[in-house]
């Protein structure tokens, strides 16, 4: 149990780290078009303005989102030992956290990728986690 926990929680980061550096990599390799729009958002969000977020990007979060729960999911079953519980149990975490954080951003982001994005946490979690063989 400790050691589903311990998956769990390194998963957990390992989405975190890799969602924060993709993006951010996006943002340097692109300051004038991903870069602008990430700057956008943040402007609007602070500013309670409203804002028209692009559909290119918002793909782009939606592919970025699939490998990095996909990677997570194989990570915290490796760190686990086991390939059923802790995937699981992380892409419950990360819907949850998810909920929350697009609640957050409901009326700047189309109800499309708000949909997409929590719909595809747990099934890619969890096959990421499948990808790892237990003996």
């Amino acid at each position: 149990m400790i050691r589903t926990i311990l998956a769990v929680i390194v998963g957990f980061c390992v989405w975190s780290i890799l969602w924060v550096g993709g993006n951010e990599l996006f943002k340097i390799l692109s300051p004038g078009w991903y870069g602008a729009s990430e700057d956008a958002f943040m402007k609007a969000m602070a500013n309670k303005e409203p804002l028209t977020a692009d559909s290119t990007i918002l793909l782009i979060h939606l592919v970025l989102s699939v490998i990095v729960s996909f990677i997570s999911g194989y990570i915290t079953a490796l760190v686990a030992g086991e390939n059923k519980r802790s995937p699981l149990a992380l892409g419950v975490v990360l819907l949850i956290v998810g909920i929350l954080i697009e609640a957050a951003y409901w009326s700047y982001i189309p109800v499309w990728y708000h949909l997409i994005f929590l719909i595809l946490l747990i099934p890619v979690t969890v096959a990421g986690g499948r990808l790892r063989r237990v003996d």
